[in-house]
């Protein structure tokens, strides 16, 4: 009679091969690193690289199905602004932000699923190239739960500012990507040093441009990409990095919410759109 060994497993978070009968990862402390319930955030929240992936995935999905709602009246300008641009109505009806939405139409939700729309494939072709290329940075030294709360939060108060501002009709995920924009100034100016330093003048760089982007570039929401950095930078000195502070269950718990309230809200904007338009 043979005694069965435990069975090894990578750990869902830090991705290191640990003992199937772990109750606590010995390199991340992650708590019960075998459950199933762990084992399936590891394919999201507890592994950044899927995180990202996701993020990406979600906006082309949404994308795309902005333009097969559009059908026929879909854009093809020769403008490369405005090429493959999905139609107003289309926008609205998955759930386009600014004061015609909330204050018309109460659509408060739309402070979430307005970040996961574009207005041509030029405008999510960039949105998506800078995250990912600042996701990675902030995945880095947040952490992938504070990483998510971070971009959730930042595009829902960028996109409330745009609304206080007056902005009649908003979409992108540029407030949300400016929020990893400021919590990385933050991160930079707050731990100093040589790398602290550099991290700054790179990602400053990257502020100076999109201002200037948005100042020469018509249609451009610079409120909501102010509103976004700045709740970047509040969320950076709230939540902490990860070189002064670990991510806490409660930085997990949070993190869970902003995963669940999103996906509620794009598959509300979607069975919606899709009960309209057959209506």
């Amino acid at each position: 009679m043979t005694s069965s060994q435990p069975r090894s497993m990578l750990c869902p978070k830090c991705r290191r091969l640990i003992s199937g009968d772990e109750s606590v990862c010995p390199y991340c402390d992650l708590k019960n690193p075998t459950s199933s319930w762990q084992r399936l955030l590891g394919r999201g929240l507890n592994d950044g690289d899927q995180l990202l992936k996701i993020l990406i995935g979600v906006n082309i999905v949404m994308y795309v199905l902005s333009l097969l709602i559009s059908a026929g009246s879909t854009g093809f300008s020769l403008n490369p602004l405005f090429f493959l641009s999905p139609d107003s109505r289309s926008l609205l009806l998955l759930g386009a932000s600014g004061h015609i939405p909330i204050d018309r139409l109460h659509r408060w939700w739309s402070l979430i699923s307005a970040n996961y729309l574009h207005g041509s494939i030029l405008h999510i072709f960039f949105n998506m190239i800078a995250l990912k290329q600042l996701g990675p940075l902030v995945l880095q030294e947040y952490g992938n739960y504070r990483m998510f709360i971070i971009y959730t939060l930042s595009g829902v108060f960028g996109f409330f500012v745009s609304y206080l501002a007056g902005i009649p009709f908003t979409i992108g995920a540029s407030a949300a990507v400016c929020g990893l924009i400021g919590s990385a100034l933050y991160f930079g100016k707050s731990r100093g040093g040589i790398y602290g330093q550099t991290i700054f003048r790179q990602i400053g760089g990257w502020a100076i441009s999109i201002f200037l982007f948005g100042f020469f570039v018509p249609a451009i929401n610079n409120w909501a990409h102010g509103g976004g950095m700045l709740a970047g930078v509040a969320l950076g000195f709230l939540l902490g990095y990860k070189e002064r502070s670990r991510e806490r269950q409660s930085h997990k718990i949070a993190a869970l919410c902003c995963v669940l309230i999103t996906a509620l809200v794009l598959l509300w904007a979607i069975l919606s759109s899709l009960y309209l338009l057959i209506m």
